[in-house]
C-alpha cells in the first residue's frame, strides 16, 4: 500500500449542510448552549494565538473572544467557506484545509487549542493528541471534548441487556462508521501518553432527551445543566465530556518567521506567496485559495 493509503480514515464534511441542518434546525439549542457554558468555564480570559480543529462552518470560533488570532481547521473546504462567510475576512482569523492528523504547523506555536465534537472521528486518537501536543507550547492549555461510551443511558441499556456492548471496558465502540464513543478513563491515559496533564473535567449535555427538552423551559434546563456539570471530575456519566490539558514537559520553539511547516516532509518555515505556500526542502507546493489554506493535496512540487 501507498503512504497515502496507510493513512488513518478521515471525516470529511465537504459539501455538508450540517451547520444548518444539524445545529440550527436540528432542535439542538440546549446542546449548543451546554457547550457553550462548559468552554465558558475552561477557556482562558485571554491569549495569543488558539487553534481549532475541527471548526466546521465556525459555530464555536466567536466564543473565544479572549484569543487575539484564532487559526480555524477543518478537513473540509466548503464547512471553512461556510465560516468564513459567518465571521469574515479579516486577519483574526486564519482559515486551514488540513488533516488532523498531519497538521501544518511549526512546533510550540499556539498558546491554546479547542476540539470539540472531533475526537469521536478518529480512528488513530493517539495519533491526532501527539499532533496538538506538539503544536502547543509547554504549558499550553487543550481542551478537549469527546463523547463517552460510559454514560448513564449506555449503562443501563447493557444491565438490561439491551445492547452488547460494555460501557465498562476501555475499547472504544464504534457505533456507526467512523463514529466511536470512548471510556473517559482511557481518554485520560490516552493524554497523558501523549503529554497532557488533565485539570479539570466537566460533564455535558445531561438532558439531551427530546422529552426532556420539550417539558422543561430552556432556561431552567440550562440551570440544571450549569450545575451537573460541576460533577465532573467526581464521575463522568453524560454522553458528552469536556477535559481541560495542560502540554507538559518541553518543546522545542520553532524560529519566529512563518507559522507553516510541510505536512509530509514537516520542514519549516515555508515560502509564502499570495496564491500557495511552497516547501524549500521538498519543493512541494500548497495552496492559498479566497483566503484558505489548502495543505490537504499538494498542488504540484518544484523539485
Amino acid at each position: 500500500m501507498s503512504e497515502v493509503e496507510n493513512r488513518p480514515p478521515v471525516i470529511d464534511y465537504e459539501g455538508s449542510d450540517y451547520q444548518q441542518a444539524f445545529w440550527e434546525h436540528g432542535g439542538r439549542e440546549y446542546e449548543d448552549q451546554a457547550e457553550g457554558i462548559a468552554l465558558r468555564r475552561l477557556l482562558p480570559a485571554a491569549g495569543r494565538l488558539m487553534l481549532e480543529l475541527g471548526a466546521g462552518a465556525g459555530r464555536n470560533t466567536l466564543r473565544y473572544q479572549g484569543f487575539d488570532r484564532i487559526v480555524v481547521l477543518d478537513y473540509s473546504f466548503t464547512q471553512l467557506q461556510q465560516a468564513q462567510a459567518r465571521l469574515g475576512r479579516v486577519d483574526r482569523y486564519i482559515y486551514v484545509a488540513a488533516d488532523a492528523y498531519r497538521l501544518p504547523f511549526v512546533p510550540s506555536l499556539f498558546d491554546a487549542a479547542t476540539m470539540i465534537r472531533v475526537l469521536h472521528h478518529m480512528a488513530e486518537p493517539e495519533k491526532v493528541l501527539r499532533q496538538v501536543r506538539q503544536a502547543l507550547q509547554p504549558c499550553g492549555l487543550f481542551i478537549l471534548e469527546f463523547a463517552s461510551k460510559h454514560n448513564l443511558k449506555a449503562i443501563l441499556r447493557y444491565s438490561l441487556g439491551r445492547q452488547e456492548w460494555s460501557p465498562f471496558t476501555p475499547e472504544p465502540v464504534e457505533f456507526v462508521h467512523l463514529n466511536y464513543d470512548f471510556h473517559p478513563a482511557q481518554v485520560r491515559r490516552w493524554l497523558g501518553e501523549t503529554g497532557f496533564r488533565v485539570e479539570r473535567q466537566l460533564t455535558v449535555s445531561h438532558f439531551r432527551l427530546d422529552a426532556l427538552k420539550r417539558a422543561v423551559p430552556m432556561g431552567m434546563l440550562l440551570k440544571l445543566e450549569s450545575l451537573a456539570q460541576l460533577t465532573g471530575d467526581w464521575w463522568q456519566l453524560s454522553p458528552s465530556v469536556f477535559v481541560a490539558a495542560r502540554a507538559v514537559g518541553e518543546t522545542a520553539l520553532a524560529p519566529g518567521r512563518g507559522i507553516f511547516r510541510c505536512p509530509e516532509c514537516e520542514h519549516f518555515p515555508l515560502d509564502e506567496t499570495p496564491q500557495e505556500c511552497v516547501c524549500p526542502a521538498c519543493g512541494l507546493r500548497w495552496a492559498l485559495i479566497d483566503g484558505i489554506y489548502d495543505f490537504r493535496q499538494p498542488v504540484g512540487s518544484n523539485a
